[in-house]
Order: structure tokens, then C-alpha cells, then sequence
């Protein structure tokens, strides 16, 4: 019995934070403003940057036409492909996960902020 009000009490919590971390790309979208100088989403197209349309799944350092730093072919081709996950992890620190990346961005450190702007990511994966 007190394992079971135990385990019906675990469930209740898990399912608000799992509530709690819902993604918004409508939210997302408005982060993602702070991508827009280097970066597109919506179409295939490089700027500072490389396009982020479809990089849900894809191998970093892999987007056609775009010159990236040595550090990011080399993080793809030791195996990141870009998943909710390693987004979240790159996106909060990015100089941390990939050292010598060239991306000059510090990161989002809002967990709410990185969820949204891979949810409004998540838009533009086929």
C-alpha cells in the first residue's frame, strides 16, 4: 500500500515537470530573435552562420556551402548529430561542448528559453 501511494506520488510529480518543460515554438520563435543576426531557420540559406532548417538530425558540422571551424567537422565526424538532447546541451554553452567552435554566442541559460527554441527548430525539420 505505501509503496504504491509512493509510486502513484513519483507519477504526479513526473507528469508536472514533464508539463513544466512543454515546449512552445510560438515562444521559441521569439528567442530565436536572438539567433536571427547569424542565423535562418526557416529556409535554406547560410549567413554568419549555417541555415538551421532541418538540423534535427543531422551531423554537425555538415551543412552544405558553409566554411564551419575544424573543432565542429571534427565534432561531427567523431559522431554529434544534432538531437534534442545535444542541441539543448550545446545551446546553453556552446563553447563548452564543441571547444574552438567559432560560434561567438554564450548561450541561453534559461532551461524554458532552450526547450522553446527547439521546439520553434523542430518546425522546420522534415
Amino acid at each position: 500500500m505505501r509503496f504504491t501511494a509512493v509510486f502513484a506520488a513519483l507519477t504526479f510529480v513526473s507528469f508536472v515537470a514533464g508539463q513544466a518543460a512543454a515546449q512552445d515554438a510560438a515562444a521559441g520563435e521569439k528567442v530565436f530573435a536572438k539567433c536571427k543576426a547569424c542565423h535562418v531557420a526557416d529556409e535554406d540559406k547560410n549567413k554568419i552562420g549555417p541555415s538551421l532548417m532541418g538540423v534535427i538530425g543531422k551531423t554537425a558540422g555538415t551543412h552544405a556551402g558553409f566554411k564551419y571551424s575544424k573543432a565542429m567537422v571534427e565534432a561531427g565526424e567523431g559522431g554529434l548529430v544534432w538531437d534534442e538532447a545535444t542541441l539543448a546541451t550545446y545551446l546553453h554553452d556552446p563553447k563548452a561542448m564543441v571547444k574552438g567552435t567559432k560560434m561567438a554566442f554564450v548561450g541561453l541559460k534559461k532551461d524554458d528559453e532552450v526547450a522553446n527554441v527547439i521546439a520553434y527548430l523542430k518546425q522546420f525539420t522534415k
